[in-house]
């Protein structure tokens, strides 16, 4: 229904009634309709891993939507139906490509509840479950893949989000491999002729895309938290990285079940390998992860994979207990599973790492913003579910997420989302579902802030300036809006704080901007020694501000880690200047923060790296691998030949691959036929995700090159 259109009066809440009343025409919703509403599934299946087939059936129960319901549509791809039984009776059915029409022996109403079985095989590859053959480590394995719509493929079933059953999966394969699906483990029995059959039940409703069917010889390490099992599904040869790679699962379930305010809502929570994911995939009690998250002793420094395990477990809260009715609504389980990885990193490793991650997400999003595309969090225009899970779906919805609650503030945040947890649970829910729940609870009225930042594309981006009058004590601050070149964004009306570093402390005053153009005026008692635009970091944007080199010198020894690392970058502006040059020496050794002290580094590399070699390999040192990489990078862009033993020592001693990896790139930009040999042994070096092999054939192509050139 997508010509359906709904206007929406957007009344500002009691902060900002002097603001002029905006009318915004918005799609109501991309929803699929449905005949009736599917309460259960109940597949039987018998697999072959080794010949990759299936066959088996779903006996679905179901309550009709209609008075007049005749036929029964169900989706279906790729398997072959061959009988429905409803009772003992055939029933007649008709398939095409992509669905089954069940004609039924009588009109049904909405006060009936029917079931039948529909029978079928598959003896085809499809995405929906993937037979994977045995390489190295990796055993022959069977693993789902339902999301967006691929449960069809070996389901017959209704398959999309807006309609959530309970679920049990009887799986009879060979006794010699373990089946892990969705819920309680109900039973396992063996039979005589080699097979075991394994019987899960999934209580509580959930959508399609989250069934879980993952076979294969497994190792399987047992854990809890309390009273609920915690389980993970892993290689035999990964037996020994199990406890450092997922030992804080309990601890993160704890976490996110006191944040959100709401108990672990599952039967269990196991994570388990899969060959063919990239990243991690969430399905109800289970989460499915690459191989890749199995990290050894030194990759986790360098390759942190934490935050997928973090992201993975808060979807059982967002997307798993509470699941977007259709596409266009995913930010509700992608941002705040997104932004749920900001709360543990902030609670976890403290407030700077917290800042970072904040800081990362803002960035990958301006990055997709301006290289790929702008478009709203709320997405109509899309043709593919899956083109609705991109930057702005994940990394822009956390940053706004983080905006909403500095609006509304802690207290009333986290009530919030627990309350519309509470209300929704177990339901599909949409953008004005939490929009409501805002207004329930808050008690304002912030239509207003959804239509800016989930409804229109862009983000802000200002250009500040400021101005100071010695005889009239005045600050004047100018705030320009600029964000009008790109079509459809608006102009915001947004809370900004301002910190305000004078010799006698400092002050934080907000101001809410409204217009293109505004300005603010302050009394103080002196000329203040930094002015701070968004004190905390709370919006996402771009920022033009010009600064004297006096106050960045200040800023990078007295503001916060966003500030820090603002002004390091920004004292490019008077890199001739023996003051800033100094001022990166002394942050590349001193600053708390890894992250500002490679800036450093960068910065001194891209001036003055000639005459800094003596601090760049002091930085080599660093308790940090990536200040140690940065550093061996920075050193590397020099392409001096004197540098090559040191390469190699750092190679040898350093348990850092990016580290190793940047010493080889190095070596290839200074080397010559000399080196080759050191190259290609450093190359043999196992290492996640062959880094450092990478990284020799790399260096050996550079060497080359520089050898044609000569």
């Amino acid at each position: 229904m997508r010509n359906i259109t709904l206007a929406v009066l957007l009344v500002l809440n009691s902060m900002m009634s002097s603001a002029q009343v905006q009318h915004h025409v918005i799609p109501v919703s991309d929803e699929r309709s449905r005949d009736f509403d599917a309460l259960h599934y109940k597949v039987v299946l018998s697999l072959d891993p080794q010949k990759k087939i299936l066959a088996g059936s779903n006996t679905i129960t179901l309550r009709p939507l209609r008075s007049d319901l005749t036929e029964v549509i169900l989706d279906a791809e790729s398997l072959i139906v061959s009988e429905v039984l409803s009772g003992r009776e055939s029933v007649p059915f008709n398939q095409s490509d992509s669905t089954i029409t069940i004609t039924l022996d009588r009109t049904y109403t909405h006060q009936d509840t029917m079931t039948f079985t529909v029978y079928y095989n598959l003896s085809e590859p499809v995405d929906g479950l993937r037979f994977i053959d045995a390489l190295g480590d990796r055993p022959l394995q069977v693993s789902s893949n339902c999301f967006p719509n691929n449960a069809r493929q070996w389901i017959p079933c209704f398959d999309y989000p807006n309609d959530k059953v309970s679920q049990e999966m009887i799986i009879t394969t060979d006794s010699k491999y373990k089946v892990l699906s969705n819920g309680k483990l109900v039973g396992k029995d063996s039979t005589s002729n080699g097979t075991i059959t394994w019987h899960w039940k999934q209580e509580k409703p959930h959508a399609t895309y989250l069934i879980n069917l993952s076979i294969a010889d497994y190792f399987v390490v047992n854990d809890s938290f309390g009273d609920l099992p915690v389980n993970y599904w892993v290689y035999k040869s990964m037996a020994g990285d199990v406890e450092r790679v997922f030992g804080k699962t309990p601890y993160m379930i704890d976490f996110f079940s006191r944040i959100f305010n709401y108990t672990y809502p599952w039967d269990k929570y196991d994570q388990v390998i899969s060959g063919y994911m990239g990243g991690g995939a969430e399905a109800t009690s289970a989460t499915l992860l690459g191989e890749g998250i199995v990290t050894d002793e030194h990759a986790e420094q360098d390759y942190p994979r934490e935050y997928v395990i973090a992201h993975e477990i808060a979807h059982h809260w967002w997307g798993d207990l509470i699941t977007s009715r259709s596409w266009e609504h995913t930010w509700l389980n992608e941002s705040f599973g997104t932004y749920s990885e900001h709360l543990y990193t902030l609670h976890d490793k403290g407030v700077e790492e917290g800042a970072y991650d904040l800081l990362s997400k803002k960035r990958a999003y301006l990055d997709e913003a301006h290289n790929r595309f702008m478009r709203p969090i709320v997405n109509m225009g899309y043709e593919q579910a899956g083109d609705n899970f991109n930057r702005h779906t994940y990394e822009k919805g956390a940053c706004v997420i983080h905006l909403l609650r500095y609006i509304l503030g802690d207290d009333t945040f986290f009530r919030t989302i627990s309350t519309f947890l509470h209300r929704h649970e177990f339901q599909p829910v949409t953008t004005y579902d939490f929009m409501k729940c805002v207004k329930d609870v808050s008690g304002k009225n912030m239509d207003w802030f959804f239509e800016q930042y989930f409804f229109r594309p862009g983000h802000p981006v200002f250009n500040v300036s400021k101005s100071w009058d010695e005889s009239e004590k005045k600050l004047k601050i100018v705030i320009i809006q600029e964000q009008e070149k790109w079509e459809g964004v608006p102009i915001y009306m947004i809370p900004v704080r301002i910190g305000i570093h004078t010799s006698t402390g400092k002050a934080v005053k907000e101001f809410w901007l409204k217009e293109k153009n505004e300005e603010i005026s302050l009394e103080l008692n002196s000329k203040p020694l930094m002015v701070r635009f968004d004190e905390g970091n709370y919006i996402l944007k771009e920022l033009t501000y010009e600064k004297s080199l006096d106050e960045l010198l200040y800023q990078v020894n007295h503001d916060d880690l966003t500030g820090r690392l603002w002004a390091v970058e920004e004292l490019a502006a008077f890199s001739d200047d023996v003051r800033t040059i100094e001022c990166w020496r002394e942050t590349a050794i001193g600053d708390d923060f890894w992250a500002v002290r490679a800036a450093a580094i960068e910065r001194i590399s891209k001036f003055q790296g000639a005459k800094n070699i003596s601090l760049l390999k002091k930085s080599t040192g660093d308790k940090s691998s990536r200040v140690r990489t940065a550093a061996v990078k920075a050193l590397g862009s020099l392409q001096d030949p004197s540098l090559k033993k040191f390469y190699k020592k750092i190679f040898r001693n350093d348990n850092s691959y990016a580290v190793k990896s940047e010493t080889l790139l190095a070596l290839g930009k200074c080397g010559n036929k000399t080196d080759i040999s050191f190259i290609r042994q450093a190359g043999m070096q196992e290492s996640y995700g062959d880094v450092v092999k990478k990284a020799a054939q790399k260096a050996l192509a550079l060497i080359s090159s520089n050898q044609t050139n000569e």
